[in-house]
């Protein structure tokens, strides 16, 4: 259940009018009051012969009383109140409860013989009420509404727990600001999908992703196509900035500018400063057709060492990779193929609300990870096969252990729309690691199906010394097979597969896992400096030159049944 509190207005009749109209788009069904102050205001949706004039008079009538100086210049108090998508449809008088513990917990009308504000609840839908009240108590002093919207949301929590609703996790304030009824409606009537805020935010933020300057920030939203004011002191310096979409017009037919700040808390100009004055960039690699393989190879890397900074770092290092985590997310869903954006996508929206809390970051700390997603920006779009679509399944696989760390995190830190954030995003990542990896997947199952017995049983053999615990069940899983022929992989290239695999499962958790044989794979072959991909003919830029006298992998070395090398052709 969402209470959202408006800022004070000065009509009531305009208000009104609103409540009992038609709405924008003729959604107003059957307007009329649950519940009001005194339970005995006129109600002009049912009853012919109430107005909104007097429903209007009635309400306003402390301010009046007050001599016009005395009258606040903003004196209408609004909220409404929404049930979550899925939620039962609440009853009248569930919904005149819910109105009369709002106005009491905001100080609007505490009851229990305090003096209160005139209010009334307007229903015209199934899922929400709107209340509506004049800031002027009937002893002619002001409520005591201090911080009105963090008292109805904290309402809220208890409602939904009573009345068997959908729990919504408790904020802390530090989330990006919801779009507003009015832009809602703008967008349907422009036949958006989102708001203009939303889409503004999410490529602001894919503008961030590894940017180191001002210069590359703006050029950035340039390219997305967005138009750009900044915001010059008369010294010369950039201030600030705010952004519009070229199509997003007001009635007068010019832009809706947006600020940076109004966008999200971390992305006003001085918060996104803060993100490369402590960067020292490295070169990027040369360009060419392994690019976003490679891209995606060194980011993996990076990301694997930051999970371990998020299980036991400071909070404020781990705070800045969070943070610096959604910038390799939105990087990739950036640069994604057409089989795995849409979820990568999502997981970055989902994502940007784990990467805010109190927990001030400590800038500097995260550069390998913002140097992965400018890298991954600079690679450019994966093709989604053979490499870079191995290399990007490897990216996924541990980008969704570093989001499970971050939701742990936060969830022992008490941030609760932070780790439910988090733990959605993770989902997202699942399915896009399934269409990523199904290809790559599919070729290596093939190959461990395909080797000799003896070399079968040898691996299955460094399984069980090394993983005791788990060895049955990674044998028993689909993926085995894939993860049987990188182990071959990694013999053939001179390392040890016990010692191999007891470092690989040491280093990270494996219980949310689906797939423990996949995981246990991905890292394999990173750690052994494999190819992702199973092809021989696509190899990573960004591994470094092995001594062509090493056989590349176990299929150009397969021990036969008779346990006699055989070359292949």
């Amino acid at each position: 259940m969402i209470p959202s509190v408006n800022p004070p207005g000065d009509r009531t009749i305009g208000l009104l009018a609103y409540l009992y109209g038609s709405g924008k788009r003729e959604e107003h069904v059957d307007p009329h009051l649950v519940a009001s102050f005194d339970g005995m205001a006129p109600d002009p949706g049912r009853d012919p012969n109430a107005t909104l004039k007097a429903l209007q008079q009635l309400l306003d009538q402390p301010v009046q009383a007050l001599p016009i100086h005395a009258r606040p210049a903003k004196h209408v108090w609004h909220t409404s109140v929404r049930t979550a998508p899925g939620d039962r449809a609440l009853s009248d008088e569930e919904w005149a409860e819910v109105a009369r513990r709002i106005v009491a917990a905001t100080g609007i009308d505490p009851g229990e013989g305090q003096p209160g504000c005139r209010w009334a609840a307007v229903r015209h839908a199934d899922d929400h009420i709107h209340i509506v009240a004049t800031l002027v108590r009937e002893d002619g002093a002001r409520p005591d509404d201090f911080r009105s919207g963090k008292r109805a949301q904290a309402e809220a929590r208890l409602i939904e727990k009573e009345f068997g609703l959908h729990r919504v996790a408790p904020g802390d304030g530090t989330a990006a600001q919801r779009p507003t009824s009015a832009e809602r409606h703008k967008a349907a009537r422009q036949g958006r999908e989102r708001t203009a805020r939303e889409e503004l935010r999410e490529t602001v933020r894919r503008a961030v992703a590894g940017a180191t300057s001002d210069e590359e920030f703006f050029d950035r939203l340039t390219a997305a196509g967005l138009l750009v004011k900044k915001r010059v002191a008369p010294s010369g310096d950039l201030l600030g900035y705010k952004v519009a979409l070229p199509d997003d017009r007001n009635k007068d037919g010019d832009p809706v500018y947006y600020p940076g700040a109004r966008l999200a808390p971390d992305l006003s100009l001085p918060r996104i400063r803060e993100r490369w004055s402590m960067d020292q960039p490295e070169p990027l690699p040369p360009g060419g057709p392994t690019a976003p393989a490679a891209a995606r190879w060194r980011a993996a890397a990076a990301l694997s060492e930051a999970i371990l900074v998020v299980h036991s770092g400071e909070d404020a290092v781990t705070a800045a990779h969070i943070a610096a985590t959604g910038e390799v997310l939105d990087a990739l869903a950036k640069t994604s193929a057409a089989h795995t954006r849409q979820e990568l996508r999502e997981a970055a929206r989902t994502f940007e609300r784990a990467t805010r809390s109190h927990v001030r970051a400590a800038r500097g700390h995260d550069r390998a990870l913002r140097q992965a997603a400018r890298e991954l920006v600079h690679g450019g779009p994966a093709l989604g096969r053979g490499e870079d679509g191995a290399t990007t399944a490897m990216a996924i696989d541990m980008l969704f252990f570093l989001i499970t760390a971050a939701a742990h995190w936060h969830a022992r830190k008490g941030h609760a729309q932070q780790a439910e954030a988090a733990h959605r995003a993770a989902e997202h990542l699942r399915v896009a690691y399934s269409a990523a990896a199904e290809q790559p997947l599919a070729v290596l199952h093939q190959r461990g199906r395909n080797l000799a017995r003896p070399l079968l049983k040898r691996q299955a053999d460094a399984l069980r010394a090394a993983i005791p615990e788990l060895a049955e069940q990674v044998l028993a899983e689909p993926g085995w097979p894939a993860l049987a022929a990188t182990l071959a992989d990694a013999e053939a290239a001179g390392h040890t597969p016990v010692s191999l695999l007891a470092d690989v499962a040491g280093r990270r958790e494996l219980n949310t896992a689906e797939s423990v044989s996949d995981v246990l794979m991905w890292r394999v072959r990173r750690m052994a400096n494999l190819p992702a991909s199973p092809y021989r003919e696509n190899v990573a830029a960004a591994r470094p030159k092995r001594d062509p006298a090493v056989p590349r992998t176990a299929e150009a070395l397969e021990i036969n049944a008779s346990n006699r090398p055989r070359r292949r052709g």
